[in-house]
């Protein structure tokens, strides 16, 4: 068994991607863009037998506010660990869960891991929608709901133009964007830091793109897609809700089907969804897409035993952070994010 920094180690996107359901989460370039916005540790454990043949990536989040603990990963929907069987896998687990206890960790937290981890409770529980673009844009079209469709072909009557940009400014677009849909959301936003960081290491690298839906020559909706290996990942969605008339998040995510269907790619997942939301999993499912279910589990250091989790942002602390002007928010969320994860 190995620790090793996926930042620094040559050739690790090659060999992780060999692995069996590695995803866009599990390579470099995420890990970086972690590592230099938070100033997480990544501690990936690995096993290798010649080439490296099993990988549980964690990120060390050390926090004055909230402790010292290991997720795999922050701010990551979902990090499955690479890994060929359960006896490998309790191998590895118990060597974490000993370093865990040197480096004085609170609890190590999985975004994954059903196939191995299936009997601990799981500390919380999100929907997972995956869509096959390999029949084609017509058939692709047809499976949609009809709502959905109906919503595309609105924004298109409307005139709603979609364009896929990689650059500094598109991002910048999607940043404001984003300010107004975590405002409406009662969240603070992401720093920029994390999006100055996403660009250099993901978009201006060709492992990504941004959305954007013009309204008479004005952004009003805009996606992050991330992408290897085929499959793409809908990591970031953001909207002007003055325009949420027009449909332009039905058109966003049609045009971003059809261009990746168009180049070969395999599948496009659209993240994790909150039980409780099902406005967006009604979204979701009315792509075709199949739903799933990921788990995260939590195993408490202290205690030696797999708990469950916190609940997340209180009511109270989101009727108040949606009552607070962009900037303050903006402001709120340059401070607490390192914390966060």
């Amino acid at each position: 068994m190995k620790i090793l920094d996926p930042t620094i180690t040559e050739g690790w996107d090659a060999e992780i991607a060999a692995l069996p359901g590695a995803s866009f989460f599990h390579g470099a370039a995420w890990a970086t863009v972690l590592k230099q916005s938070y100033g997480f540790k990544p501690v990936y454990f690995t096993k290798a037998e010649g080439c490296l043949s099993a990988a549980i990536p964690l990120m060390e989040v050390d926090s004055f506010l909230t402790g010292k603990r290991a997720v795999s990963l922050p701010f990551t929907d979902y990090c499955e660990p690479l890994v060929p069987h359960v006896e490998v896998s309790k191998v590895l687990f118990e060597a974490i869960v000993h370093e865990g206890r040197k480096r004085q960790w609170k609890y190590i937290e999985l975004r994954g891991g059903a196939d191995f981890l299936g009997d601990g409770p799981a500390s919380a529980w999100f929907y997972r929608h995956a869509l096959d673009l390999t029949p084609g844009e017509a058939k692709l079209f047809r499976s949609l709901r009809d709502s959905t469709r109906r919503n595309i072909k609105k924004a298109v009557k409307e005139g709603v133009e979609v364009r896929f940009e990689s650059t500094p400014d598109a991002l910048r677009e999607f940043y404001r964007l984003n300010c107004l849909t975590r405002r409406e959301h009662g969240l603070p936003p992401q720093p920029w830091q994390f999006f100055e960081h996403l660009h250099e290491e993901i978009l201006a690298r060709g492992m990504g793109a941004v959305a954007l839906a013009y309204f008479r020559g004005n952004a009003i909706a805009a996606n992050v897609y991330l992408h290897t290996g085929g499959a793409v990942i809908y990591k970031y969605g953001a909207s002007d809700k003055a325009h949420q008339n027009l449909r332009a998040n039905n058109v966003v995510m049609w045009e971003a089907v059809k261009l990746y269907a168009a180049r070969g790619f395999k599948s496009l997942c659209f993240g994790r969804t909150e039980p409780e939301n099902e406005g967006l999993r009604q979204f979701k499912t009315g792509w075709g897409a199949e739903e799933s279910i990921i788990n995260y589990y939590r195993y408490d250091l202290a205690a030696g035993a797999f708990v469950t989790g916190p609940k997340g942002v209180s009511a109270r602390a989101h009727q108040v952070f949606s009552r607070l002007p962009v900037p303050a928010l903006k402001a709120i969320g340059g401070m607490l994010y390192r914390h966060m994860g």
